[in-house]
């Protein structure tokens, strides 16, 4: 085999792919990228981490030797682009050794027979739709800071969607935080088994990689196989095993009746909690991480923190509604919160101390909302 491509497109297509690449695997030959051409001068790249996979199509500069292997995807990676000069050439003769060179510079390389590479899913659903790809970007971002990295739930540890007609809703659950977007917009129904509702998980740490993929500005088209989703943008597939099971009724936790209405800006509650982050976010041998305390009275909010190196304490103006509240809650979880929220005010609704808090924008979009619940921690008298 041998292809001469053109180092800013191959990179185009490379880079991407290294997100499905294994790298702890006793499988040799997911470690790679499987390189094959398919007439004329297109060539294929695929990676798979046999939990998912990326394939991309494009045209190289000249396919002098029709072929397929595998070659190690991070060291090809590195050679591409330490070579200088606009063109790559990948030689691999018959005993799988071969050259990448460019210019008058070149590496020897080792590569694996194509045919060993792992069989991947059928990339092809029954059921699929259409959706805008900077929206399905901003919905998984506004919720991936509550999928969990415990494998004691699974279902935890992916993203639902469920789609209704025009409406979208993306929701995450990691045990201590709930996230729930809800979005209407044009999705469009391509798939062969005609239908307007879905609901499936997508694993977080797939939708960490596809989201690379979103930054284009196009229309993605999403297919569900039986065990699998598939996403084509452009020139890539980006596939995924799905998480099979019934999410949790997410509906019945979210708390009911509060009493106590907190409206702050949402900038200047977050570089409170940056703040009291300094000190609540501390690591010290032998103790316990600490916590941020809020309690809000009359028309304050007053931001507490101590460790054993120090005490923060921070206070900001705020629109007050119902009693006197205090409250403890991880800093961390809270600033994850408060930062995928949107707007220039955001209401904290309370009820106790021991209860969930809820975050929703102050001026509600039926077009566009979103909702966040955090659950509380036991406080103690360090903060």
């Amino acid at each position: 085999m041998k292809i001469v491509f053109q180092k800013r497109v191959l990179l185009d297509h490379l880079m991407p792919a290294m997100g499905t690449v294994s790298a702890r695997n006793t499988i040799t030959t997911i470690e790679g990228v499987l390189i094959e051409t398919l007439g004329g001068n297109t060539v294929r790249l695929s990676t798979y981490d046999m939990a998912k996979g990326i394939r991309s199509t494009f045209e190289a500069l000249e396919v002098v030797e029709e072929g397929k292997c595998i070659v190690s995807a991070q060291r090809f990676l590195q050679i591409v682009k330490l070579l200088g000069g606009d063109e790559i050439t990948l030689s691999i003769d018959d005993s799988l050794s071969g050259t990448v060179s460019s210019d008058n510079s070149s590496f020897s390389v080792f590569a694996l027979r194509g045919e060993d590479f792992p069989t991947l899913p059928e990339l092809s659903g029954r059921r699929g739709f259409e959706i805008d790809s900077q929206l399905l970007k901003s919905k998984i971002a506004k919720v991936m800071h509550s999928v969990s990295d415990q494998d004691s739930r699974p279902m935890l540890c992916g993203v639902f969607f469920e789609i209704k007609g025009d409406t979208m809703k993306v929701v995450s659950c990691d045990g201590y935080s709930l996230s729930i977007c809800t979005v209407r917009c044009d999705i469009r129904d391509i798939g062969e088994e005609q239908t307007d509702t879905y609901s499936f998980i997508l694993p977080g740490s797939s939708l960490g990689e596809l989201s690379k993929l979103l930054d284009v500005d196009t229309t993605v088209r999403v297919f569900l196989a039986r065990k699998h989703a598939i996403v084509k943008i452009d020139d890539f597939v980006f596939f995924t095993r799905m998480i099979d099971g019934q999410y949790l009724d997410y509906e019945k936790i979210i708390p009911r009746g509060q009493t106590v209405f907190v409206t702050v800006n949402r900038e200047r509650m977050l570089e409170g909690l940056e703040r009291a982050n300094l000190i609540a976010d501390e690591k010290i041998q032998g103790s316990s991480r600490s916590y941020v305390k809020m309690t809000v009275d009359g028309g304050c909010v007053e931001l507490t923190s101590t460790s054993v190196n120090g005490k923060v304490r921070d206070i900001f103006a705020c629109k007050h509604e119902g009693d006197r509240i205090q409250i403890g809650f991880n800093c961390r979880y809270l600033i994850n919160n408060i930062r995928a929220a949107e707007g220039e005010e955001i209401v904290l609704s309370l009820k106790s101390a021991n209860q969930s808090m809820t975050i929703e924008p102050l001026c509600k979009d039926s077009e566009d909302s979103f909702f966040y619940m955090l659950l509380p921690v036991r406080m103690n008298d360090q903060a």
